[in-house]
């Protein structure tokens, strides 16, 4: 899959956009995900999460603890989006100045 597809999936969906936005502050776990991200079920929550590992954005780390511990947080290239995001909602922003 190209980078351009990569990015497109992942604006293109709303959830991924709260997912990224779930793990500016650091290392988080997905109940925790779950619970600041309003409306969001447990099963996209996991598919968006497992989609993200796979494009490199973001990482996970299993504990071998009962009960099973697991963690998520944004990878180099991960960061490298959000701050692109950010770029993009900065100019959203500026666009709709200039349209008023």
């Amino acid at each position: 899959m190209t980078a351009a597809r990569i990015v497109e999936d992942i604006v293109a969906c709303k959830w991924s956009l709260s997912v990224l936005a779930g793990l500016r502050g650091g290392v988080c776990r997905p109940g925790a995900l779950q619970r600041a991200i309003d409306g969001i079920s447990t099963k996209v929550l996991n598919q968006r999460l497992s989609k993200m590992v796979r494009y490199g954005v973001l990482s996970k780390q299993n504990f071998p603890e009962i009960p099973p511990r697991v963690e998520y947080q944004l990878t180099p290239l991960g960061r490298k989006l959000l701050t692109i995001l950010d770029q993009v909602e900065s100019l959203q922003r500026e666009l709709e100045k200039v349209k008023r």
